[in-house]
């Protein structure tokens, strides 16, 4: 759905700017979601309840998108790439398993297997994309430095903010005492503010760079989530207002400039697929990031509070990469944008 609709918008806005209001909007009902839903979940007497509305939502929104909604195809054409689908899936299911698993023992031959079938798995995907007609992904964009960042910021984001976040609260109903709405109350400050903030993100259009302000996301990320550290230890929830509101704007900034970026880094014929490679790494991330946060937290040995402030300065460390990285692939674009123009102006020059 993420990606679909991300190609969607570009087929509806084909303007820079009316790209650039849409994706803002997207971002931030990215957030606006992630504020609702533990807010409304804890409010329903029950989980079955919560998948029901959710069915009965997606398919009003179907068959409303069905009719107000204009299809966008892919020049190209072609078969879906199942193969490639299917080997990239089960290496992301055996990652997974790999890393859920090692909150036993990460020194288990399970373990080990279940990390080698992933690389060889991931090996295979490649092998099937460097062959097909129309691939999942075409790997020729991983030489496009917009691309990169777009794709490492998706997967950062998962590890470093969703991959905490998703697992936070529980610590703290276990640590405090607090009830699930309690938590999603308090939370909602964090997830609040990144909607807020994702929606005015746009201002910063012509001024700030979007990978630049995806660096400057991910650098709020850690400094709140640094801000965070002994809050548990603490035993107070007040502890943890600053970090929230600060990893909130960063969070905000992030769900404004990775849809956009998404749609810069191809073609606008290939929105879709840069779309895609975003969110499926994002979500790649996620569910890696919670199984590695929980891993942390369950495995340090020094109890709950120190494993949760070694999660969240690993949180932060990872986010501090994603900043230095996409920054890093900003500055080899500019240095191979002014190569070009110093070849354009020197074959001038020779004529």
């Amino acid at each position: 759905m993420g990606s679909s609709s991300l190609g969607l918008l570009v087929h509806a806005f084909p303007t820079p700017r009316g790209r650039l209001h849409a994706t803002g909007v997207w971002g931030a009902f990215v957030s606006a979601g992630i504020a609702a839903s533990p807010v409304l979940s804890g409010a329903l007497p029950g989980w079955r309840l919560v998948y029901v509305l959710l069915g009965a939502a997606t398919l009003l929104v179907a068959a409303v998108a069905s009719r107000v909604l204009t299809e966008s195809r892919s020049p190209r054409g072609g078969r879906p790439d199942l193969p490639g689908a299917a080997a990239f899936g089960a290496a992301t299911v055996a990652l997974i398993a790999a890393l859920t698993l090692g909150r036993d023992g990460w020194l288990r031959a399970p373990v080990g297997l279940l990390l080698l079938a992933s690389v060889a798995l991931l090996g295979l995907f490649v092998v099937i994309e460097r062959r097909v007609a129309t691939p999942m992904i075409d790997l020729s964009l991983l030489r496009n430095p917009a691309f990169l960042a777009s794709s490492t910021g998706g997967l950062v984001t998962g590890l470093a903010v969703i991959g905490l976040f998703s697992f936070l609260p529980t610590v703290l109903q276990k640590s405090l005492g607090m009830s699930p709405m309690a938590t999603a109350w308090l939370f909602l400050l964090w997830s609040g503010l990144s909607f807020v903030v994702a929606l005015q993100a746009r201002r910063l259009a012509g001024r700030v760079p979007t990978r630049v302000q995806l660096a400057l996301g991910f650098a709020l990320h850690a400094a709140g989530v640094l801000t965070l550290l002994g809050a548990v230890n603490a035993g107070s929830w007040h502890r943890m207002l600053p970090g929230l509101v600060v990893a909130g704007i960063g969070s905000g900034l992030l769900n404004a400039a990775l849809p956009l970026l998404a749609v810069e880094s191809v073609p606008a014929a290939r929105a879709a697929m840069g779309s895609g490679a975003q969110q499926t790494l994002r979500y790649v991330g996620s569910c890696a990031g919670v199984a590695l946060t929980i891993a942390i937290v369950t495995g340090t040995g020094g109890g709950l509070a120190q494993g949760t402030d070694v999660a969240m300065a690993v949180s932060a460390g990872l986010a501090i990469l994603g900043a230095v990285g996409v920054l890093g692939a900003l500055g080899v674009a500019r240095a191979a944008t002014a190569a070009r123009s110093l070849a354009t102006a020197g074959s001038r020059g020779r004529n």
